[in-house]
């Protein structure tokens, strides 16, 4: 198992800009603005040729009320996890009283922690550390985290004590990224937590509680996945705080990083536009889909229907993709969701060998031949896989720039029955061969060209003419 690190402390001490740091990355968010991470957030670093996991956390206050007492749950959870406890504070603020309680409670998890004075750029160290030695957490380390100062040291000194890792194996397995997303408030971070059955993200009744996207490793029956908690996206005219603008850049990310994206549906809602840009901006990254319609219970059968027939009529685009009517609160028809899931990541890595896809392409070529174009016909020759999630097939053959949309919608639709693809898009690529026998053609430019040859070559003959008889009415003379 990798060492587990958790940074702990009050909002706005540069725990999510230390953590930044430690995994070498962007991925949580920062901003001059307290209680900015709600969610026990994970990444990867590596130091001293050894890797670890380090979690970022929610200030701790230490009189939480309402969204925050979630938060400050989150924390204590990080602390539980935790090999290693940062114990971040602030050297600009000072030893405050809600230090000394955290410290408190770190004593008395019996972890090992680290205390972690940070913000020391431009300040007396020994004036602004004298109070912390106070809390008698044992080692202390000075950094800027803002500027990379003393964040390198203090990480290397730190996993020093911890055993040399083994080699990594090829035949790791590889997780299956689940992103869940959808608008404010329809359900998701509820849904992630009935998916891995306890409570791992903050829900609360706000919209906008989830700001940055979580990444979350776990297994399920001995198979590897990684949930990802997205934050709501609204539509962008409703946009003003620029955290939440960061938020749907990560939401955005997350989609690509994902190799299944579930769009969660409120179902008392119905569909609604913003619903539609989500599902088109996933099936433009080309990620596998599946609907799950949220808060179905306790709705009226005639409310069911009318949510059915008008998800039918808007989604007809979206056939492949497969449909769950849940209830995240309670947990109906949640489970079921694994076996779609399981479907669509399955069929975007699927991989067909050349002469099998060709021999498909020739069948549906002799079903339905392609059309004539100026009197000539398509001519598809072979096919081939060109990549995954999702499966690119590329279609070799002559005139294929000329080949209409319904015919491909028609080899889509074939490949996808004979093959059985499910859940996710597949995607053609069409490319023709040149015929070496074929004359060149002149392009207009060439004709131009050929224009003004002609032009000055007929010039040139009647300026030799004209001189040429010049020359013989003086000889005549």
């Amino acid at each position: 198992m990798l060492p587990v690190i958790a940074l702990v402390g009050r909002p706005n001490v540069g725990k999510s800009t230390l953590f930044n740091r430690l995994t070498r990355s962007r991925d949580a968010i920062v901003a001059d603005f307290p209680g900015l991470t709600r969610d026990r957030k994970y990444g990867e670093g590596v130091a001293v040729e050894r890797d670890f996991i380090v979690i970022d956390t929610g200030g701790l206050t230490g009189d939480e009320a309402g969204i925050d007492v979630a938060m400050a749950q989150q924390s204590y959870q990080a602390i539980v996890e935790a090999d290693k406890i940062f114990f971040v504070v602030s050297a600009r603020d000072g030893l405050t009283p809600a230090d000394e309680e955290i410290a408190q409670y770190i004593r008395q998890s019996g972890k090992p922690c680290a205390l972690v004075v940070n913000k020391i750029d431009g300040l007396n160290i020994d004036v602004v550390t004298a109070d912390f030695f106070r809390l008698g957490m044992g080692e202390i380390f000075l950094t800027a985290a803002s500027h990379n100062r003393g964040v390198s040291s203090m990480i290397n000194e730190v996993m020093e004590a911890f055993p040399p890792q083994e080699a990594k194996t090829d035949d790791e397995p590889t997780s299956c990224h689940i992103g869940i997303i959808g608008r404010p408030n329809v359900g998701k971070s509820t849904l992630v937590n009935r998916l891995l059955g306890e409570d791992r993200v903050v829900v609360y009744d706000m919209p906008g509680t989830t700001r940055d996207s979580v990444y979350i490793p776990y297994e399920r029956r001995d198979k590897p996945y990684t949930l990802i908690d997205t934050a709501g996206v609204r539509r962008r005219k409703n946009v003003t705080e620029g955290v939440e603008k960061f938020s749907i850049i990560k939401t955005l990310q997350a989609i690509q990083d994902a190799n299944v994206v579930v769009i969660v549906i409120d179902a008392r809602e119905g569909i609604v536009d913003q619903d539609l840009h989500l599902i088109g901006f996933a099936m433009d990254a080309g990620r596998a889909l599946v609907l799950a319609v949220n808060k179905w219970d306790g709705m009226t059968p005639d409310e069911k229907k009318s949510v059915k027939n008008e998800l039918e009529r808007r989604l007809t685009f979206l056939d492949y993709a497969q449909i769950h009517f849940i209830s995240a609160k309670h947990g109906s028809g949640v489970g079921d969701m694994y076996k779609s899931i399981d479907a669509s990541y399955k069929s975007a890595f699927a991989k067909w060998p050349t002469k099998r896809l060709t021999e498909l392409l020739q069948d549906c070529t002799a079903d339905h031949q392609p059309p004539m174009v100026r009197g000539r016909r398509i001519k598809l020759r072979f096919a081939h896989q060109g990549g995954s999630n999702p499966p690119i097939i590329v279609v070799h053959g002559s005139k294929t720039d000329d080949l209409p949309a319904s015919y491909k919608r028609y080899l889509e639709n074939m490949f996808r029955k004979v093959l059985k693809v499910k859940g996710t898009p597949i995607r053609f690529e069409f490319k023709s061969s040149e015929n070496p026998f074929a004359k060149p053609t002149n392009s207009l430019a060439s004709k131009d060209k050929m224009k003004l040859t002609r032009k000055a070559a007929a010039k040139e003959y009647g300026s030799r003419r004209s001189k040429n008889n010049k020359r013989g009415s003086k000889g005549k003379r």
